[in-house]
This record gives C-alpha cells, sequence and structure tokens, in this order.
C-alpha cells in the first residue's frame, strides 16, 4: 500500500540554500509526494528523497508510529492524504555512485536491505530468492548482470539468455525496490586488473571442468556487495559450490554481510530451474531428467541403509552416462563443507552432478542426512 501526501504551502527553511538543496523554489502549487512504503508491513511512513525532513512533523498525522527527524519549521502542510494499493515503482540504476546513495538512504532510515545477484533471465528460481529477501528485508535489490569474467573462451556469454524488459516486469510483480543493471565497462573498466579468489575450494569440481571460473564469480559478488553494502545476500542451493565459495569469502574477508541460501527449485518433473534450459530441445529436456534421477537415486540408498559411498557414486555416474544424448562429467559425493569427496562416518553429504545434454551443460545437486 503506497502513501500519497499532498502538501502545499510556505515552508521556512534555515536558509535559501537549503532551500534549493531540496529542489524547492517558491512553493506556490501543491508538492505530491508518491515515494512512500506499506504501512501495513513497516507501520511507518518514510520517503527516499530529502523531502523527509519537510514532512517530518505531519507524519504522525497520517501514521502515529512516524518519528520527527528534522527541526524544519513550516506554515500550512497537508491538504489531503489518501492511500492506493500500488507500490512504488521499480527504479532502474546503471551507475555505481546513485546505487550506493539509495541503498546509503534506506539504512539512515532504518531499513534492512536485501541483495538478490543475478544474470538475469530470470526465472521461479530466482524470484524463490526474491520472495524470501522480500520476507526478510524492507528494501530489495536485485543485480542483472551478465559476469563476462566468470565465462570462459569457449563457453557461453555471448548467447547467455538476456531478456531484459521481462526480468524487469518479474522484478516489479515480485517486490523489488531496484534494480542495478551496470554496463560491462562499469564494472570492468578499461585496465581492470583486480581479482579475489577462494584457492582450494575454487579448484576442484566446477572449477577443475571450468578454471578461472569461480574466480571471476567471487570478484563479481565481492564488487557488488561493496556497491551495493545489503545486510543480507540471497544465493540458491542448485550453485552449492558457489555459495560455499562465497560464504567463505565472507568469513575469510570479514564482510557484514549475511549470506542466505534457498533451497532449488524445481520442475514437477523434478528438473532443476536453470538459465539454460532454455537450450534444451524437446528431446533433451527429456534426457536432462537423468540429472535429478541420478541424486534420486543416491537418496533411496541411503536411506535404505547403504553405506558403500564408492558403489553409489559409481550407480550415479552409470545412470547418466548410460542416458542418450547426455554426456556426463562428474557424479560425487562430497563434504558438505571442504567440497572434497566424502568418507564414511559423515552426518550430512552433498550428492553433485555435471553434465551436457547435447551442446547445453546442467549441473544439480541434493543434501543428504545420514
Amino acid at each position: 500500500m503506497q502513501v500519497r501526501l499532498v502538501i502545499e504551502g510556505s515552508f521556512e527553511f534555515a536558509s535559501v540554500c537549503e532551500g534549493r538543496r531540496h529542489g524547492f523554489g517558491n512553493l506556490s502549487k501543491p508538492l505530491t509526494i508518491s515515494r512512500g512504503y506499506c504501512l501495513a508491513e513497516r507501520h511507518e511512513l518514510d520517503f527516499v528523497s530529502p523531502v523527509t525532513m519537510l514532512v517530518a512533523r505531519i507524519l504522525p498525522a497520517v501514521c502515529p508510529a512516524a518519528s520527527p527527524r528534522s527541526p524544519t519549521r513550516f506554515h500550512r502542510f497537508i491538504v489531503s492524504a489518501s492511500m492506493t494499493d500500488r507500490r512504488p515503482p521499480l527504479v532502474v540504476l546503471e551507475h555505481i555512485h546513485q546505487m550506493r546513495n539509495i541503498v546509503w538512504h534506506a539504512q539512515q532510515r532504518g531499513s534492512r536491505v536485501g541483495l538478490v545477484p543475478t544474470m538475469g533471465a530470470l526465472h521461479a528460481g530466482h524470484l524463490s530468492l526474491i520472495d524470501a529477501a522480500r520476507r526478510e528485508c524492507d528494501f530489495v535489490v536485485t543485480s542483472i548482470f551478465v559476469n563476462p569474467a566468470q565465462f570462459g573462451p569457449h563457453e557461453d556469454f555471448s548467447r547467455y539468455p538476456r531478456n531484459f524488459e521481462a526480468d524487469l516486469a518479474l522484478c516489479a510483480a515480485a517486490g523489488v525496490d531496484v534494480v542495478f543493471h551496470p554496463t560491462v565497462e562499469t564494472m570492468y573498466p578499461n585496465g581492470y586488473s583486480t581479482y579475489v579468489e577462494v584457492t582450494g575450494l575454487s579448484e576442484v569440481l566446477e572449477g577443475k571442468v571450468r578454471p578461472g571460473h569461480f574466480r571471476g564469480v567471487t570478484t563479481v559478488v565481492l564488487k557488488l556487495f561493496h556497491i551495493i553494502p545489503a545486510d543480507l545476500a540471497y544465493f540458491g542451493q542448485k550453485d552449492y559450490q558457489q555459495q560455499t565459495i562465497i560464504r567463505r569469502m565472507c568469513a575469510e574477508l570479514n564482510l557484514p554481510i549475511e549470506i542466505r541460501v534457498c533451497p532449488t527449485v524445481r520442475e514437477p518433473d523434478g528438473l532443476a530451474l536453470s538459465s539454460r534450459n532454455v537450450y534444451l530441445t524437446p528431446d533433451e529436456r527429456r534426457s536432462a531428467l537423468s540429472l535429478s534421477k541420478s541424486l534420486q537415486l543416491a537418496q533411496e540408498h541411503f536411506l535404505a541403509g547403504r553405506r558403500d559411498l564408492a558403489g553409489v557414486r559409481d550407480e550415479m555416474f552409470e545412470l547418466l552416462s548410460g542416458t542418450s544424448r547426455v554426456h556426463a562429467e562428474y557424479a560425487n559425493l562430497i563434504d558438505p563443507d571442504t567440497l572434497e569427496e566424502a568418507g564414511n562416518g559423515l552426518p550430512k553429504l552433498v550428492a553433485v552432478v555435471a553434465a551436457r545434454v547435447g551442446t547445453t551443460r546442467l549441473i544439480d545437486n541434493v543434501i543428504i542426512e545420514i
């Protein structure tokens, strides 16, 4: 629910310069302020712009829970106050200073800021992250940036799915406050040479198949955390190795941000949602189910009491490699923290698989409690 205040009157500033700084000259006609937040959720009213200073004393008339923020005085004020069911319009930003500024203002108001980093081509998995951020945070930012630094020279950077207008519509419907959509030149200006890498964790599984991939991931995520200094950031379990590496980076670099990991979202038949699923032909789509089936096979073995890890690994790989149009790359059972091959005695492990289905590379995983 959006609160709209219509204000008119002569405002008394400390100086003429102060009035100009707030964007006001001679207020000869009503001023409409339409940037508000949901009273039902927040029980307070606030605004992004410095106009907050002008309306601070009239907020209790509309919402008693709001607190004064400024000694600025005025003579005549509210003409009307009305409520609509519309949220504030989605804000799209490309520049770093704008992004930092809007997050700073949100946090100055006491808002908890959530960040959902994406490369676009949004689907229900991304929307589940946004929904989690919306539930836990007052202000939600989604970044949309196809990061060239995490693609190898023969990978699909140039053809990676891009549908920015559709992504914006989904973000607006999901309740995102700001979309950060920088250019490659903004993130990596000419001559850029600084990278961050979590050694060890970045060199196994996906890192072994895609050398340099996680260096690009951790670099762009660290940059986003500095540009958008959120309180919480949301990642999906489907990219298990990625979120493990990001959590390690945050811990070792003492970054003041909490990482939330949300469950993998699947199609009804078990296929994990991925932006790359759009590459699959109908036949390949059916073959791709072998990834989730191999994980289900591992789960069933452990639920039945089987503890022969090597044998389970072999059966997972055989299921993948025995499926038409599927080229299996790995099927493994790993330690959830070190990502090393799991041994007996662990209370929990992660089954991970990767394969090419046709020309499309897919990954999947499931956490198994022993």
